[in-house]
Formats: C-alpha cells, sequence, structure tokens
C-alpha cells in the first residue's frame, strides 16, 4: 500500500492543529486560575497592611512605615524572612503529618475562591451548589489544624487543634443555617444567583434587610471560624503558648498566616455576596445614569466596576474583624461552645424556620 507524501503532510499537519488546540485550551484554563490567585495573593497583602495601619490608629501609634512608601511591603518582607528561616521538626512528633498539616489548611480555603463571583460573568465555576461547595471545602481546613497538633507532639499543639476542630463544629452548623436561609429567599444556592435576585429589589433588596438576623449570626459564626478574636482560643497565647502553631518555624508557620488571612478575606467575599448585593452599587442618592447607560451599551467597564464594587464592599467589612480584635476580650471555651450551641443554633434554626413560613404563605 503506497501513501502519497502529500497525505502525509496533511497528517501531521491535521496532528499539529489538534495538538494546538489541546494547548491553547489548557492555557485558557490555566489564565483564569492564575489571575485569582494573583489577585487573591496582593488581596492578603493588602488586608496585612489594613490590619497593621487601622491597629495602629486603634491603639495611638505608628504603623509600619519603613518597608516601602506608607509601611506597603512590610507583609512581603516578613514573608520573605520567613522563607529563608530554618524549618524545623519535633523529634518524635509525626513527620508526614506535621508537614501535611499547613499545606491542607491553605489548599482548602484557596478553592473556596473558585465560587466567589466578582462580576455577572466573572466566577471560575458558576455551580448550582456554590455556598454550600464553600461550607464543605473549609471545613476541611480544620482537620489540618488537627493533624498539625497531633503531629508535633507537644499538648500544647494537640490542645490547640482539639480546639479547632470544636469550634469549626460549633460554628459551621449555625453558619450553614444561615445560608440556608438567603437560598430559600433566593430559589438558587449558586452564588451568582442570590446576587442577582438581590439587584431586583435596588439597595432594598439586600439581604441584609431581609435578612438581619441571619447577618448578625454569619458575622459571629465567621468570626468564629477565622479563629479571630474574640474567638482566638485554638491560637491562645496566654494558656497554649501559640496553640497548634507552637512547633512550627519558616515558611510551615507562614503558610498558617497566610491561612488565617485568606479565611478572613473569603468570609468577607461572602458576606458581600450573600447580604450585600455583590457587585450591584445600587445605593440611594447614587446615580450616574449616563455612565451606566454608555457601559449597557458598549461593555467598556462592567468588569472592571464589578471586581471594584465587590472589592469595596469586601474591604469596608473587614474594618468590622479588625476593631473587634483590639475591643473585645477573648472568651473562655466553654463560653465559646455556650454561645454556639445555646444560642446561635436555636436562634439560626428559628430564622429558618421563619424565612420557610414566609416563602410558603407567599406562595
Amino acid at each position: 500500500m503506497i501513501i502519497d507524501t502529500t497525505e502525509i503532510q496533511d497528517i501531521n499537519s491535521f496532528s499539529r492543529l489538534e495538538f494546538l488546540k489541546e494547548t491553547s485550551g489548557i492555557i485558557w484554563i490555566l489564565i483564569p486560575t492564575f489571575t485569582l490567585v494573583l489577585g487573591i495573593t496582593i488581596g492578603v497583602l493588602v488586608i496585612v497592611w489594613l490590619e497593621r495601619e487601622i491597629s495602629a490608629g486603634i491603639q495611638q501609634r505608628i504603623g509600619p512605615e519603613y518597608a516601602g512608601p506608607w509601611g506597603v511591603l512590610q507583609a512581603l518582607a516578613d514573608g520573605a524572612k520567613l522563607l529563608f528561616k530554618e524549618n524545623l521538626f519535633p523529634s518524635r512528633g509525626d513527620t508526614r503529618l506535621f508537614s501535611i498539616g499547613p499545606s491542607i489548611a491553605v489548599i482548602s480555603i484557596l478553592l473556596s475562591y473558585s465560587v466567589v463571583p466578582f462580576g455577572s460573568h466573572l466566577v471560575l465555576a458558576d455551580l448550582n451548589i456554590g455556598v454550600f461547595l464553600w461550607i464543605a471545602i473549609s471545613s476541611i481546613a480544620p482537620i489540618g489544624l488537627l493533624m498539625s497538633g497531633y503531629g508535633s507532639n507537644n499538648k500544647y499543639s494537640f490542645l490547640g487543634g482539639l480546639r479547632a476542630a470544636a469550634q469549626s463544629i460549633s460554628y459551621e452548623i449555625p453558619l450553614t443555617l444561615c445560608v440556608l436561609s438567603i437560598s430559600l429567599l433566593s430559589n438558587s444556592s449558586s452564588t451568582v444567583d442570590i446576587v442577582e435576585a438581590q439587584s431586583k429589589y435596588g439597595f432594598w433588596g439586600w439581604n441584609l434587610w431581609r435578612q438581619p438576623i441571619g447577618f448578625i449570626i454569619f458575622i459571629i459564626s465567621s468570626l468564629a471560624e477565622c479563629e479571630r478574636l474574640p474567638f482566638d482560643l485554638p491560637e491562645a497565647e496566654e494558656e497554649l503558648v501559640a496553640g497548634y502553631q507552637t512547633e512550627y518555624s519558616g515558611i510551615k508557620f507562614g503558610l498558617f498566616y497566610v491561612a488565617s488571612y485568606l479565611n478572613l478575606l473569603v468570609s468577607s467575599l461572602f458576606v458581600t455576596v450573600l447580604y450585600l448585593g455583590g457587585w450591584n452599587i445600587s445605593i440611594p442618592y447614587i446615580f450616574v445614569s449616563e455612565f451606566f447607560e454608555i457601559n449597557k451599551t458598549y461593555g467598556v467597564f462592567e468588569p472592571t466596576i464589578g471586581i471594584f464594587i465587590t472589592l469595596a464592599k469586601t474591604y469596608l467589612f473587614l474594618f468590622i474583624p479588625i476593631t473587634t480584635r483590639w475591643t473585645l476580650p477573648r472568651l473562655r471555651m466553654d463560653q465559646l461552645l455556650n454561645l454556639g450551641w445555646k444560642f446561635l443554633l436555636p436562634i439560626s434554626l428559628g430564622n429558618l424556620l421563619l424565612t420557610t413560613s414566609s416563602q410558603l404563605f407567599s406562595l
């Protein structure tokens, strides 16, 4: 059987074309992912700088000012310092658990960002179960903390890991019930659909006004999930040295530091998406009708405006966890669990019952 050289060239060119198509497809998948990761990294650096500046203002002292203009590069300097520090391992600890723990904590929180919408078409994965995927993935992080505590072979570390697990279980249930109430109001669990459901009624259609009890419970539960004061029992310095972080040094310690701020940022983003109308501005007395008409016609600034509005709401909300850090004293462990099980759980159940009843009567 004789094959013509032109046929061989056609086959080779076809195979090259298919290879190029596959490669370009992979690149187009990776570009949004890397863009999101870069944005998250910058967002975390901004949060660290903001927290230091706001904390300095509250305590009437000078914040970071030497590393870059206005101390902007202070977080990068700290990260570089941790990167070059020695990684120490506990002599009788479980090395595998000790090493895997910080990575699980960071990766599980990073995956949560895939369902956060920054605009109507600016979301990595618009899933029907978006908000519940976030809750499911974020519940993996305490397993990493528990592994770190157990692998350290240190009673303070292990106690910190146990506290992290107990705290996460206690406050995840009220948080989930609040999200379920929002899903019932919006008739969807997709993050994009929840934002669009709020945009139908403008500023007064935000779930902040329709679910005020749920909003307060969500904030308290989010602070507990992020282990922020007054709920930082897993790493209480006065009681447990540094909790599950006690035996860590270098980049592994830095991963825990990054994980706490990643968690804080994703919680604030979900507050914006679920309660503050997401990327919709719809604030009374702010009308830029001509600008938005141009935007609708040509679609020039829509993605940029969506990202800007979402981040503006998120960073404004971040003032609450930052200021509570220097305002409220730390709770005891029994008070923390009592608050979760005896107060927030019954109130969130009542809120869910009220929401369900109102939705049934409105049919």
